[in-house]
């Protein structure tokens, strides 16, 4: 029989992560620094983090030195960090040479200190007071995320004079759909699009055309609420100030896509309890380590579940078949407390739920539950009275699972609004508890209904 690993290999390379690993494999490093070539450096990234350890240092090897600083911003936390450790300190320091300010500030904070200082004695005056300036904002907001790369205009000027400016500024830099206007102290106040520049009267003041009301954030904002506003507002750039109104740099839609990719990431593998930047090929050791926690977190619940069930043994030894349909009330329960608690996430990620509309959603849920319940509960009950004949146990089954429904939909909204009160994230926690609550509730009402009607 022709085993998984067989099939894998000898199936042909269709894509340039699999060629490289292909020549890889075959010792061909002159094939793979040629396929490098061809390959865009996020796609250099990839194929780093598609690699088992020992062939991931083999191709680190062949990189370019030209090309590895850049590469390394585009690699997840954990992988970056073990390819740092391995490196020399004067290899790592040449590395950081090539990167944008912003990127260099978040390696900066994986580095050992003594090499954080060598790092920052390389860099010249400007871009390391710009670092500096950076690494001063906490990890996660505005400040640390924008870019101080930005193009300023006086608001008294005429176009002709901006455009003269531009000129003199080429290449402009990326993504820049708009110019930040300020006064003479570099207050902002407001923002002038470059299409309006180009097709505009030169004449024309910039104080006459630019937007007044354009958005900005301040430096202390989350990277979380820079995000809904560009999603909210389909924002390109926007403006990023201090307290005092002081124009600090801007953040683009390129920095804002990495963000809502990495929360997608984040809550897909935070509902399996795992951490956002875990390396697919790590080590097994702390491989098993961080999972081991979430396993024996579930086996807690599921040793309460199994408590709860055995405070029944004796309906269960008289009337067998409750065995056979424990499971139908605590599983339905918990599909429907996880479609609740998975659009309770969703809206207290994206700002829709607050006090004032929470008892609304909970009412909303509660009915959706008891609807969905009366419907399952009548179809389970005709199902059960056809399969054992019995109607006591046909009523039970199908009252206990209508009391689940109701409790799982009321837990699905409530659990991730208290976690969240509790400064605890509700994707990494929420649908272990959920299952508690839809477990216990399951087999209590089921079996407690069972004892005291059919006993």
């Amino acid at each position: 029989m022709t085993s998984p690993d067989t099939i894998i290999e000898d199936t042909p390379a269709t894509n340039p992560v699999d060629n490289i690993i292909v020549s890889l494999k075959a010792g061909e490093d002159d094939a793979v620094s040629l396929q490098l070539e061809q390959l865009h450096i996020s796609e250099v990234a990839v194929a780093l983090e598609s690699l088992p350890p020992e062939l991931r240092q083999r191709l680190w090897k062949l990189l370019p030195q030209t090309i590895k600083g850049e590469t390394l911003t585009y690699l997840g936390e954990e992988v970056r960090s073990r390819i740092m450790g391995e490196m020399e300190n004067a290899d790592l320091v040449a590395a950081t040479e090539t990167m944008e300010v912003e990127d260099l500030a978040d390696v900066m904070d994986e580095l050992p200190e003594h090499l954080g200082e060598a790092v920052l004695e390389s860099l010249d005056k400007d871009r390391r007071q710009r670092l500096e300036t950076t690494l001063a904002f906490t990890e996660g907001t505005a400040g640390r995320l924008m870019s101080a790369d930005v193009i300023s205009v006086r608001i008294n000027v005429t176009l002709a004079v901006v455009l003269r400016y531009l000129r003199r500024l080429k290449p402009l830099p990326q993504h820049t759909d708009a110019l930040m206007v300020t006064d003479e102290n570099g207050i902002y106040l407001g923002k002038l699009p470059l299409t309006d520049v180009v097709s505009e009267n030169p004449e024309t003041l910039v104080s006459d055309i630019m937007k007044k009301d354009a958005d900005r954030v301040q430096a202390s904002a989350t990277e979380h609420d820079v995000a809904v506003l560009f999603e909210r507002r389909d924002l390109i750039s926007v403006a990023v100030i201090d307290e005092q109104n002081q124009l600090l740099g801007r953040i683009t839609i390129a920095n804002v896509v990495d963000i809502i990719i990495a929360e997608a990431d984040k809550a897909l593998l935070a509902s399996g309890g795992l951490a956002e930047d875990e390396d697919l090929f790590s080590p097994v050791l702390p491989s098993a380590k961080r999972r081991a926690l979430w396993l024996g977190i579930n086996l807690l619940t599921v040793f309460m579940a199994a408590w709860v069930i055995g405070r029944f043994e004796e309906v269960l030894d008289k009337i067998v078949v409750l065995a056979i349909l424990m499971p139908v009330a605590a599983s339905m329960g918990g599909i429907a407390g996880s479609q609740s608690l998975t659009l309770t996430i969703r809206g207290l990620a994206m700002g829709q739920v607050s006090s004032s509309n929470l008892r609304w959603l909970r009412n909303k849920e509660l009915a959706v539950g008891l609807l969905n319940g009366i419907a399952w509960a009548v179809v389970v009950a005709v199902v059960t009275l056809f399969w054992f004949q019995d109607l006591g146990v046909s009523l039970v089954i199908a009252f206990a699972l209508l009391v689940n429904l109701v409790v799982a939909t009321f837990s699905g909204v409530i659990i991730p609004v208290l976690l969240t009160r509790m400064n605890i994230d509700p994707a990494l926690s929420g649908a272990v508890v959920l299952t508690t609550v839809t477990d216990v509730v399951g087999f209590l009402s089921f079996l407690g209904l069972a004892t005291v009607f059919l006993l």
